[in-house]
């Protein structure tokens, strides 16, 4: 404020004649001007009317051009940064009129070549901050829908973890259930023992599947989200359990774990591969036998899960090509990649389904072999 009014003192010293002097009531308009400057950022539409009266009426007293001009790009700069466009070019375009007309009768008196100049003037001190504003506004409003992105980004990819999560452990206990309640049923009569050993496995396996859904219910109300699990994910270290499960249920289960101790995000992506490809299995490949590897390679996690379905794999027993559609296989892909690794599943030409990842220890990425033959 002090420099402005400062430079409105000496600003009339080199035009003579009719230009009126500064007085109290142009250092009144200095300062109404800046006043309302300092208000741009909450409200420009104030700052917008304030100074573009205050220059249009210091320009027709005939006070001399000087800082108050300066007023001018403000107001122009603060719409552009607020409003939509359209509204900017006129209301920017109707202040840079107003401003030159009123300044424009003394520069045409002094004849054409200032009355240009101060035409050049005012179009550059309205264009450039315009065009300044608009850029920026452009650029908060670029930045607010990628934010915006990355937010549905984040929403979706968590609802994405948690139905792959009740997908991969209740299915795989419905599934188990299913298989169970069979076998119970078709030896109840002449095998009380085994009846009850399935039953037994039924309940283990609702039992877990409840406390899986609840798990994840816990994520969803606590507003910690996801930094605040229920309970610990299962590992590799709780295999042997999963495939007891398996093996009551009469399909023979053949496994060579030897992954010792892995990174937390790899042991529970494994767990839950295994786990899915098992339950695979069971809902699809008419099979008696399945075979389980997981093993090390350098800084890799290898796994591999194949059973001895029908040739061609289970194209027989299931609803599509492969006889293994649906969110599964997808789920166990997802959980490959997001770990930098790869998974891959298909048919054998010998007969049966197989499933092989490659995990990365440290998150690089890594290739990944078709399946092939049994381990």
């Amino acid at each position: 404020m002090l420099p402005g009014l400062l430079g409105t003192r000496s600003a009339g010293e080199g035009e003579v004649g009719w230009t009126r002097q500064p007085d109290l009531f142009a250092y009144a308009l200095v300062v109404f001007a800046a006043l309302a400057a300092a208000v741009m950022r909450r409200r420009p539409g104030v700052t917008f009317a304030c100074c573009t009266a205050a220059v249009v009426t210091y320009l027709a007293v005939g006070y001399p051009v000087g800082p108050m001009l300066i007023a001018v790009p403000v107001a122009a700069a603060g719409v552009a940064v607020a409003w939509p466009l359209r509204r900017t070019l006129v209301l920017n375009g109707g202040m840079g009129l107003a401003v030159l007309a009123a300044g424009g009768v003394r520069f045409g008196l002094a004849g054409g070549r200032p009355l240009l100049g101060w035409l050049a003037t005012m179009f550059t001190m309205v264009a450039v901050p315009t065009a300044i504003g608009v850029a920026v506004r452009f650029s908060r409003e670029s930045e607010a829908r990628l934010r915006t992105a990355h937010a549905l980004r984040a929403v979706s990819d968590e609802r994405l973890r948690m139905a792959r999560e009740l997908h991969d452990s209740v299915g795989h206990g419905l599934a188990v259930i299913a298989m169970q309640a069979g076998v119970a049923l078709h030896v109840l009569a002449r095998n009380p023992d085994k009846a009850r050993e399935s039953l037994e496995a039924i309940q283990a396996a609702s039992r877990e599947s409840l406390h899986g859904m609840r798990a994840q219910l816990e994520v969803l109300r606590s507003p910690e989200g996801e930094d605040a699990p229920w309970r610990p994910a299962p590992g590799l270290a709780d295999a042997e359990v999963l495939l007891d499960r398996i093996r009551t249920g009469g399909l023979k289960v053949a496994a060579t774990i030897s992954a010792g101790e892995l990174p937390p995000e790899v042991d529970a992506a494994a767990y839950r591969i295994l786990q899915e490809s098992l339950t695979n299995v069971l809902r699809y490949a008419g099979a008696t036998l399945a075979r389980v590897r997981a093993t090390r390679e350098g800084d890799v996690l290898v796994l591999e899960v194949n059973d001895n379905g029908p040739a061609g794999g289970a194209a027989a027993s299931g609803p599509g090509a492969d006889g293994r559609t649906g969110s599964g296989i997808a789920g166990m892909r997802a959980r490959a990649e997001r770990l930098g690794g790869e998974l891959v599943a298909g048919p054998r030409p010998e007969g049966g389904f197989a499933v092989r990842a490659r995990l990365p220890l440290a998150g690089h990425p890594c290739d990944a072999d078709v399946p092939g033959s049994e381990p």
